[in-house]
């Protein structure tokens, strides 16, 4: 067997911080370089983790979107490095991060998010970036795996994930 054609995917990023001019500035960004949007999600309080606030300080806030052009998987770690540049242009004197953008995609039958920590369960790509499939989609909704993180295991996310799986699929022309 021959390797199939693959199918363009849908391009989720998580922005996360607690100043909102600089998420924006940072939306901004990924917009001028992936194009419009077709879910933005509203600023939402993220609280399942302390781990970012010795580097971004405390009421951090996640905006999730999701890009109206499709793209080839093969290009997250591509996507990882540029966004790891936007993050590179938000930095405090101290050199701490003022954002955080987590990129990702989404298929019908999965959501990968892109790493540059290497784990047990995480793939290498390419430039120094992993993948690991987040979520799985079964029994027609997205299921946990043992390392999922706890706010993407959370209803609001998973609501969110749902709306932007159901615009994907009209956008690769597979109903609602």
């Amino acid at each position: 067997m021959r390797p199939a054609e693959i199918e363009p995917v849908k391009l989720v990023v998580s922005v996360l911080s607690s100043e909102t001019d600089a998420a924006e500035k940072a939306l901004g960004a990924l917009k001028k370089r992936f194009g419009e949007t077709d879910f933005k999600s509203k600023e939402c309080d993220f609280n399942y983790t302390d781990y970012y606030e010795p580097e971004m300080g405390k009421g951090l806030k996640r905006t999730m979107v999701a890009f109206e052009k499709l793209v080839p998987p093969g290009e997250l770690s591509g996507i990882k490095t540029f966004t790891n540049g936007i993050e590179d242009c938000f930095l405090t004197e101290a050199g701490n991060r003022r954002v955080n953008i987590d990129p990702g995609y989404l298929t019908l039958e999965k959501l990968v998010l892109a790493s540059c920590k290497n784990f047990a369960h995480r793939i290498y790509l390419d430039k120094g970036v992993y993948a690991e499939i987040t979520l799985a989609y079964k029994a027609k909704d997205f299921r946990p795996l043992e390392w999922t993180y706890p706010d993407y295991k959370d209803a609001p996310m998973l609501e969110m994930l749902r709306e932007i799986r159901r615009i994907y699929a009209k956008n690769i022309g597979r109903g609602a």
